[in-house]
């Protein structure tokens, strides 16, 4: 993906195309920029699916994350973080909180979340994957298109 767009300038494009997000996000990741077809969880305060997800290929994609805008425990660290940019992901958007901020700053990788909290998730292996998730305005469905930079987040049915 070339990481030249600017999500102002695809907004003015595709208004009529594109959902944007509420401005709810805050980046973490090294990569304040990125963008990519979306692969879709839905959590609640355990991220074991998390982890299976970003242990796949992730071939350019984002992973969306419903957590449930829970903000009693993170579902992604430097951990989760470090294997997303071994495979491959452009990018994680989660609906809850993150830790490690610090080293989640220096990974290769967009990431994009509510806030931060130390405290670890259970691992129940509980949520589901590749459903339609909404929230913060907006639907994110596998193969979506999701473009994210500093000004927010679009999503797209298809690329743009």
């Amino acid at each position: 993906m070339d990481a030249a767009f600017a999500t102002a300038d695809l907004y003015d494009a595709h208004a009529d195309s594109v959902q944007v997000a509420e401005p709810v996000f805050r980046d973490f990741g090294g990569q304040r920029r990125f963008a990519g077809p979306v692969a879709t969880c839905k959590v609640f305060e355990d991220n074991s699916l998390v982890r299976g997800m970003l242990e796949e290929p992730g071939e350019g994609r984002v992973l969306v994350v419903d957590g449930g805008g829970s903000l009693r425990c993170a579902l992604v660290g430097d951990q989760l973080a470090a294997l997303g940019v071994r495979n491959g992901w452009a990018g994680i958007v989660v609906w809850g909180c993150v830790r490690d901020c610090a080293a989640l700053g220096i990974q290769d990788i967009g990431i994009k979340a509510l806030a931060t909290n130390p405290r670890k998730s259970v691992k129940r292996g509980e949520g589901s994957r590749d459903l339609e998730v909404s929230f913060a305005g907006i639907r994110c469905a596998p193969g979506a298109w999701l473009y994210a930079d500093e000004d927010g987040v679009l999503v797209a049915a298809t690329a743009l």
